[in-house]
């Protein structure tokens, strides 16, 4: 039987993050500008949660970083939008409930901050994680908000808190 738990960030997961997210996005030829996969900020995920009211949980499988997801203000948003950013699990993690795991604790962190939406970018051949976002009553924009920097993201979604 396995084991799931999940932790705050430490400095030391950096790369070990910053790999996965790569990792999963080369795994869907999303490996471009546009992406979180040239955003240097994907290399110290510390460092970018490390401010108030943003908070980035670690999921590990049998004591092995296999992901994570955050919850950060909106570049550019009002007061009251956060965006959940990061969220990218190793392939052994799928299908195991960690993402609703994960993204339930960000909305709950979210919640308990003052924000009253969450934003979040995303694209078409992710069809697995849009479909996850859509059952936690997220719903489609018509354009971006705030300021991302993601210009290859082409789905941009919103969940009243």
């Amino acid at each position: 039987m396995s084991t799931v738990a999940v932790r705050p960030i430490q400095p030391e997961d950096n790369l070990k993050l910053a790999t996965i997210v790569r990792n999963a996005l080369a795994e869907h030829k999303l490996n471009k500008p546009g992406t979180v996969f040239t955003d240097p900020t994907t290399d110290n995920l510390y460092k970018l949660f490390d401010i108030p009211r943003a908070a980035y949980n670690v999921a590990l499988l049998d004591g092995e970083i296999v992901g994570g997801a955050g919850i950060h203000p909106l570049d550019g948003g009002g007061p009251q939008v956060c965006e959940l950013q990061k969220m990218y699990l190793a392939p052994a993690a799928r299908g195991k409930g960690i993402a609703r795991n994960l993204i339930e604790q960000c909305l709950e962190f979210a919640r308990n901050n003052g924000y009253t939406h969450c934003y979040l970018e995303t694209m078409p051949e992710l069809a697995q994680a849009r479909r996850l976002y859509e059952h936690f009553g997220f719903y489609y924009l018509d354009g971006p908000m705030g300021n991302t920097g993601h210009y290859a993201c082409d789905n941009w979604m919103l969940k009243e808190l």
